[in-house]
């Protein structure tokens, strides 16, 4: 039996992290209502007279056709691959996930490019059709809403065909073939039977995609798409109005929240579940011929468009570049400055969350202990740009507060201490991305058995030492997981970076961002290529470990994603 004061100091320790990562998660938000509701009421009626209600229809437009996109496509390519047995199966799974290692600013910054109207594509048409001047012969305009539907898409359709595709695979066996033999024709067996059990999954992921569609300012930027996300960081770059920004970033929590109403009801309220042989993998049925060959070219589509054409673009473009004027010493400080600042986040949101975990863990009576991650992953679906916000306004408060209280006591004023710094950067990104930690540790907790820890704390084990002595070893695989996704959604992470970050400090995105501003493309595609090329460590690791067939061991099999 553990004594009582290291039972009391291992309890005060994990709670005082849990506290204090909770409160930092919180507070943005309760500053941010703060500075809104303190602005003059003639700028609340300008902003929701004005600027918020098309801001908030072309959201809404963009969040609905994005969503309308990857269910379709996410959806219809899973079943194929989970279905059909055809040539180049096993390539095209692959080839599926690759989107995934594309941020949607970076795929709009390549596309941009490519249908530029004396880029490459549009170039090699008027040469095929015989017309010599780029105003005799246009494409569409890339810069527009329908534009942006088709560049998120393509970016973020993979999440839908993750999480479906685990679920056709291992979760509608039974009911399936049951059908089959029933006589039910595979479009049927599609409508009446996978799809309803697919329909939490697919909610799911579509709610991640729209997510981070709002989160994207980039992107949204460079396809001239005025969404609220664009909004509120033009409101507080271009005319340094914070209050408006505020106001605007509750109008855009609203939306978010709506959003999140939504994907519950997509959800819908019934459970689905799966008895029995569900466990095994559904046995795809052969296609030959021209049935066949149709097949990989329909799931071959959106990974050529979402990452096989636009990365070769990238890589050609970078490599003329370097070709041109050799490896800038910028890109070179730049790099650097990216892995520290994301491996700096990654440290310590990882090991906030592994406290945290491990803290609701040890105390499972304890609400406080309960309530601390959870609390803390609010920053996980606040879109960056209003996070950052938020995080202006504390900032501004805490040096405001220090350098008034430094003064009392009779020291030199103070500057600028947390705001516009490298740890101001690095707490939001720690705020930002913590339940991508956290849920990672989770996933790898749940296979733990609570009796090692009652077998360590039996022994006279505390709390923290139960943690070292059977999470940290067993978890290792987890943390290390957890860590990486983290490293490299720092790495690609932009709204927040855009605002928060210290003067005269670029990392890959701002810089990628910059020369997208200015329309110097090619300068910016060696950084580009840094950030896909980051952006396909977890899909290296998600082929690796096998997650792309997930199977449950179970004898039922829940139509809730995991």
């Amino acid at each position: 039996m553990a004594r009582p004061t290291e039972v009391l100091g291992a309890i005060d320790g994990f709670g005082l992290a849990g506290s204090a990562t909770a409160l930092a998660a919180i507070a943005p938000i309760v500053a941010l209502a703060v500075i809104a509701f303190g602005g003059d009421g003639e700028l609340w009626r300008h902003l929701f007279s004005t600027v918020v209600p098309r801001a908030t229809i072309e959201t809404a437009i963009l969040a609905a056709g994005v969503a309308a996109f990857v269910g379709v496509v996410g959806t219809g390519t899973a079943w194929i691959v989970a279905t059909r047995d055809f040539p180049g199966r096993r390539v095209v799974e692959v080839l599926l996930l690759l989107p995934l290692a594309f941020p949607a600013y970076v795929l709009a910054y390549s596309w941009l490019d490519l249908l530029h109207p004396i880029g490459p594509i549009q170039s090699t048409l008027r040469a095929i059709l015989g017309y010599e001047r780029p105003a005799d012969f246009r494409l569409p305009e890339v810069r527009s809403l329908p534009g942006a539907i088709l560049i998120f898409g393509l970016a973020l359709y993979p999440y839908v065909y993750v999480a479906t595709r685990g679920v056709f695979l291992a979760r509608t066996t039974t009911l399936v073939e049951a059908a089959r033999m029933l006589g039910a024709r595979p479009s049927r067996v599609f409508f009446r039977v996978a799809l309803p059990l697919a329909r939490p999954a697919i909610a799911a992921g579509a709610a991640l995609a729209v997510m981070e569609t709002l989160n994207d300012v980039g992107a949204a930027e460079f396809l001239s798409v005025n969404t609220l996300t664009t909004a509120v960081y033009s409101t507080w770059v271009n005319r340094s109005d914070l209050p408006g920004a505020a106001q605007i970033a509750l109008a855009m929590l609203a939306f978010v929240l709506g959003l999140l109403l939504l994907e519950r009801l997509g959800r819908g309220e019934r459970g689905y579940a799966v008895f029995g042989r569900a466990g095994r993998p559904m046995g795809p049925r052969p296609a030959e011929g021209a049935a066949g060959f149709g097949l990989f070219l329909v799931c071959l589509l959106p990974s050529f468009f979402g990452f096989v054409l636009p990365a070769a673009h990238l890589l050609r473009q970078a490599w003329e570049r370097l070709a041109f004027a050799g490896l800038a010493e910028e890109i070179v400080a730049e790099t650097v400055g990216t892995i520290l600042l994301a491996a700096s986040a990654t440290v310590i949101g990882v090991t906030l969350a592994a406290l945290l975990v491990s803290g609701r863990r040890l105390h499972p009576d304890s609400r406080p202990h309960g309530l601390a991650p959870r609390i803390a992953s609010v920053g996980y679906a606040v879109p960056g740009t209003v996070l950052a916000i938020g995080l202006l306004v504390v900032y501004g408060a805490f040096d405001t507060t220090l350098r008034a209280t430094v003064v009392a006591l009779g020291g030199a004023p103070t500057g600028l201490v947390i705001s516009a710094s490298f740890a101001g950067l690095v707490i939001a990104l720690v705020l930002r991305f913590f339940r991508l930690a956290a849920s990672k540790i989770e996933t790898g907790l749940e296979r733990i058995s609570p009796s090692l820890e009652q077998s360590a704390r039996m022994l006279g084990r505390g709390p923290f030492g139960a943690m070292r002595a059977v999470h940290l070893p067993l978890l290792t695989p987890a943390y290390a997981g957890a860590a990486l996704l983290f490293f490299v959604d720092c790495m690609k992470e932009l709204p927040a970076t855009l605002l928060l970050r210290p003067l005269g400090f670029e990392t890959l995105s701002t810089r990628l961002y910059g020369e997208a501003a200015r329309g110097t493309y090619e300068n910016g595609a060696l950084a580009a290529c840094l950030i896909v090329a980051f952006g396909l460590l977890p899909i290296i690791l998600m082929t690796r470990i096998g997650r792309l067939s997930p199977v449950p061991t179970t004898s039922a099999a829940e139509g809730e994603p995991a």
